[in-house]
């Protein structure tokens, strides 16, 4: 968690009470009222979080209230909402947390069965695709569904599919693949072709389909379970440039023998293995399910394979010779584990346009719409054909002040549509024709302004969503104030820091200090040692080379300077020069790791103050706690806060 999360963590979630006095006003500041359900909720969901005793009690934590409540009565007064940054950064997170509440209402159970279901089983089919745009002519459009249907009426009358998708389909390769899908299954098409696969019975034509790409017909050639994801590792013999099939084949022969002699499988993978990705780790591959690979055979061999430590026969696949082991078969996911991914799905793939549409109609139903239907007739002869090349120029015009459209009591004008066609235009993709392109822009900016409507309009609507967004925009706001008059200014204040650092010395004292080798042994025997070595004035490198081997570490030497109170030296140690005894680590409570200490002290550093450069960043964080406490009484005087006594008791 990043350290902005952090200091706003506290104010991300919400619980309600059902308190008599929740709605009575608690305190004012500057008469701005704050009711007890406001400060209750704060206070018991930060109780168990409060590590101070003092804190947890009613009078000291309003205290801490009050000062929240203050700091951000001052981050709107000095215009903290305002900033770019934060309404980039509060913007992002209210779409983000809004969208829950969007969506999650529309997305209804029957469309995540049908996602889940249609996860569940597979089809094949070989499909024939007459190629038509999106804004193609009323023209061109007609020449493309004549087209397919003619085929549609031969592929009925029983011609052969493949033969047809070879001959008409404008499918890139359609001559070489007959239009060949393979098999597929939820979420791997766009959905309206999903939805006509799955609805078209197996050996049957379906009807004619037309999708984004163009029209379509398609052949449903079989269904099936789609089969558990797996485990595998593999030996593979690379199909690389120089290797003739039969030396290839040769090869993962000879491994297969070894595989059935009974030499481990991963052994002979680290060895002999060309897949540089897998060999080192015994050829294990990641987890994969049906369609993950770019290898049908390699899927269908590892599919076949029922039960862990099943060994395929060697095959070839376009990279090369392998053979298989199955190492684990993995269950299949319940609809409620594979919820929340499906969720995540819905809301990013073609079925989210369904979804979208259950939205809009809802807001508009809600809190009523209406629309200008002059808008768009009045936009195809007011915006010229320059759009159509992305560089359309706005100018000014009476009409722009109309209503385009209304949202219960928002209005929205001519003028911020054609705005946002101006903007719009740059990241367009290229429309043929002027009348789909402000179609398509219209329907953008009207889904767009439903949608921060119902947006802003949550917030007076959703208890749950107005108390966790209102915090997330507090703490932000507090966040920012802080940095700003607190964090910012002390580290660029460097007189100020020097001045809290000449008050406060006996703050940031040495405790006193020695220079000294500490030697650690697990057993009094090798402490003993240790002990002998050190009063001979032998140097730590020379201790542990007459006292430790490559495979056994009896003697861990540690030197440096330590203030007394340091980890590693005895609770009791006695601080004097020389070589120290054998402290016992039942005696030294600061032992636990259950480790004899012998300390031999060269020299002892009696306690002096620490300069600033030692201790700064203490420094800095104690002065920003004095910069704070100094503003918070000057917040204090700035606003009038008044507490009812009688609601607090």
């Amino acid at each position: 968690m990043n350290f902005r999360s952090s200091v706003f963590y506290l104010f991300i979630f919400f619980t309600s009470f059902g308190f008599s006095q929740t709605n009575k006003t608690l305190l004012t500041i500057d008469g701005e009222g704050v009711t007890v359900k406001e400060f209750l909720r704060v206070y018991n969901k930060n109780l168990d979080m409060v590590q101070d005793e003092s804190q947890k009690n009613i009078d000291t934590y309003l205290d801490l209230f009050i000062n929240y409540k203050l700091k951000i009565k001052e981050a709107y007064a000095q215009g903290l909402d305002k900033e770019p940054a934060f309404v980039k950064e509060f913007s992002g997170y209210q779409k983000q947390l809004s969208e829950n509440y969007l969506f999650n209402q529309e997305i209804t159970e029957a469309l995540i069965k049908e996602a889940y279901e249609r996860m569940q089983i597979e089809i094949n089919a070989n499909h024939i695709l007459i190629r038509v745009t999106e804004d193609a002519t009323p023209k061109d459009t007609l020449v493309a569904y004549n087209k397919i249907k003619e085929i549609w009426l031969k592929a009925k009358s029983g011609e052969d599919f493949e033969t047809l998708a070879k001959t008409y389909s404008e499918e890139p390769k359609a001559d070489e693949t007959a239009g060949s899908l393979g098999y597929f299954k939820g979420f791997s098409m766009v959905y309206p072709f999903e939805n006509m696969a799955y609805k078209t019975p197996v050996g049957q034509v379906s009807d004619i389909l037309k999708t984004r790409y163009g029209y379509h017909i398609l052949k449903v050639n079989e269904r099936r379970d789609v089969p558990n994801e797996v485990t595998v590792a593999h030996i593979m013999i690379s199909n690389r440039d120089g290797i003739s099939d039969e030396e290839g084949n040769s090869r993962i022969q000879d491994i297969y023998k070894k595989v059935k002699q009974g030499e481990d499988f991963g052994a002979l993978a680290i060895q002999f293995s060309e897949d540089s990705g897998t060999a080192k780790n015994e050829g294990k591959l990641a987890r994969f399910g049906s369609g993950r690979l770019n290898s049908k055979i390699f899927e269908e061999t590892a599919f076949a394979l029922k039960n862990p430590g099943d060994i395929s026969v060697p095959f070839k696949s376009s990279y090369g010779w392998h053979i298989i082991k199955l190492l684990e078969r993995h269950p299949k996911e319940t609809l409620e584990e594979a919820r929340p991914e499906l969720l995540n799905k819905i809301k990013n793939n073609d079925r989210s346009k369904k979804v979208i549409a259950n939205v809009n109609h809802r807001i508009k139903e809600k809190y009523g719409f209406q629309r200008n239907e002059k808008a768009l007739p009045f936009f195809q002869s007011f915006v010229t054909d320059s759009v159509l090349k992305r560089n359309w120029e706005y100018v000014e015009h009476p009409e722009l002040k109309n209503t385009l459209f209304t949202i219960g009591n928002k209005k929205h004008t001519f003028d911020e549509f054609a705005k946002y066609i101006v903007e719009r235009q740059k990241k367009s993709r290229i429309y043929l024709e002027k009348e789909t392109l402000l179609t398509a822009y219209y329907k953008e900016f009207e889904e767009e302004k439903l949608k921060q409507f119902f947006i802003n309009n949550l917030e007076n609507e959703n208890e749950e969503y107005a108390a966790t967004i209102s915090e997330y925009r507090n703490g932000l706001l507090i966040y920012e104030l802080m940095q700003k008059n607190i964090w910012e200014a002390s580290k660029k204040d460097s007189i100020g820091l020097a001045t809290f650092f000449k008050n406060n010395k006996e703050n940031y004292k040495w405790n006193t200090r020695v220079k000294a080798n500490i030697g650690a042994a697990a057993s009094m025997a090798i402490a003993k040692q240790i002990q002998d070595l050190l009063q001979q004035g032998k140097t730590n490198e020379e201790i542990k080379a007459a006292l430790n081997t490559d495979d056994v570490v009896n003697a861990i030497m540690t030197t440096g300077v330590f203030e007394i109170g340091h980890p590693l030296l005895p609770a009791s140690f006695e601080i004097k020069k020389g070589v120290s005894k054998i402290y016992d680590p039942i005696e030294n409570e600061n032992t636990k790791s259950g480790q004899f200490i012998v300390v031999d002290v060269q020299e002892v550093i009696p306690a002096s103050p620490k300069n600033l450069g030692e201790v700064k960043g203490k420094v800095i964080g104690d002065y920003q706690n004095y910069l704070e406490e100094e503003w918070m009484k000057e917040l204090r005087k700035k606003y009038v806060v008044k507490v009812n006594k009688k609601v607090l008791k």
